[in-house]
Order: C-alpha cells, then structure tokens, then sequence
C-alpha cells in the first residue's frame, strides 16, 4: 500500500458527495474564506474540529497542537490567532480540549515520551499548580478528566492574555473566546462556562469557571458517580 490509492478513492467521494449535496460549493468556496470561528485543539485524530461541529469547509479556521496547549512565545499559534482575528474578522475563539487526552494523561503521571515532553510541560505546570486539588480526586479516570478541564481554562486564559487578542479588543473588534471540551465517549461538546469578550472580564471568568468545575467533581466525590462529560 505505498500508493495510498485508497484515501484518494474516498477523497473523490467525498468531493463528490459535497457537490451533489451542495452544487457549485468548490467555485464558492474557491473564491473566499470568511469563517466565524477558530477552533484552537488537540492534534488527536479522534478530534476532527469540523466534522465535530458540523460545518462544512471554510466555516471553520483551526489550528491544531499536542493538547491544546497557547504559548506566549508560539509564535506558530500566535500567527494563526493574528490571521484569524486580523484578516479573517472570526467573532469565536473556542479552545477545546478532550477527554482521554494522551498528552494530558502523559503529563499527569510524567510518562516520558520523547521531545514532546518538554511542550507538555505546560500541561504539567497546570497539574502542578493545582496539584492539592487533584489530589483530592480519585486517582485514575476522574482526576485526568478533571486536569483535561483545567487545562482548557488556563489555555483559554492565556489566548485571553496575548497581545493578538488584547488589541483586537481595545479596537473594539468584537472576539469571544471560549472553552470547551469534548467527550471522545459520546461525541458531545461540553461548554466549560468559560466565554470572554474582553479583558476586564478574564480574571472573574475564570474564577467562576474554575469554581463551577471543582463543585462539580466534589459532587462526583461526594455521590461516587462520574461527573457528566
């Protein structure tokens, strides 16, 4: 199979099934790009951003890492955000992240799996930061849940802070960014209660969303039935 003839068979029926669906939407979509929404995700196979929301192509801008992670200095991420707000004029930024997230499972238990090991730091610094919460938890399934949440809400946070977000903000550019996460068991997205529209509004979103998490899993631990992804 060095050809990979079979993914070019699937890529004409699904081109095909698009037009007959939609007539005339490859000369339309050819002609410009005017999406809404930046999806900021895990580059997890499973999380397609797309097919998850239900959008056709050129509905969506996406950029994808191990994770989820937004870094300051990625400058890979940064030029996406600075595309997606400047020329594209996307009103949502959701950062989503997944449940049963390999990255996230690695930095909770400091399973060494090569270079990436140094990107999920960040994750790790997340763990650590909150780690006397964590440890409240069950070890196992519900505290790596809980650390793919939190996650998202620092990540969320810190689109939040880039200087990309915050100038498109004192120009009174109307961006709402939002965190998210997705159930890889149900295919269903959960809505973190964390959406922002400016800077004002970070530190007390996510505040609040922080709280709204933890009451939720100490009902889990109260109950001992799973929190609702």
């Amino acid at each position: 199979m060095t050809t990979l003839s079979h993914l070019f068979d699937s890529n004409r029926a699904w081109a095909r099934d698009i037009e007959q669906r939609t007539p005339g939407f490859f000369t339309r979509l050819q002609k410009q790009q005017t999406p809404e929404y930046l999806w900021i995700g895990c580059s997890d196979s499973r999380v397609p951003a797309n097919e998850i929301c239900g959008v056709l192509p050129g509905e969506m801008f996406v950029h994808r890492n191990v994770a989820n992670v937004v870094v300051h200095t990625d400058l890979n991420c940064l030029s996406v955000m600075e595309f997606a707000i400047d020329s594209l004029k996307v009103k949502h930024i959701m950062v989503v992240g997944h449940y049963g997230c390999s990255g996230v499972h690695a930095a909770m238990n400091d399973v060494r799996i090569g270079l990436a090991d140094n990107w999920l730091r960040h994750v790790k610094d997340v763990r650590n930061q909150h780690r006397d919460w964590l440890q409240t938890l069950p070890d196992g399934p519900v505290r790596h849940d809980a650390l793919c949440e939190l996650n998202v809400l620092v990540q969320c946070s810190h689109v939040c802070e880039t200087t990309v977000v915050h100038d498109a903000w004192t120009r009174g550019q109307a961006v709402v960014v939002h965190g998210w996460v997705y159930g890889l068991n149900n295919g269903l997205i959960k809505d973190l209660k964390m959406s922002v529209s400016s800077l004002q509004q970070v530190q007390t979103a996510f505040e609040q969303a922080l709280n709204e998490l933890k009451q939720r899993y100490a009902l889990h631990v109260q109950t001992h039935t799973e929190p609702t992804p």
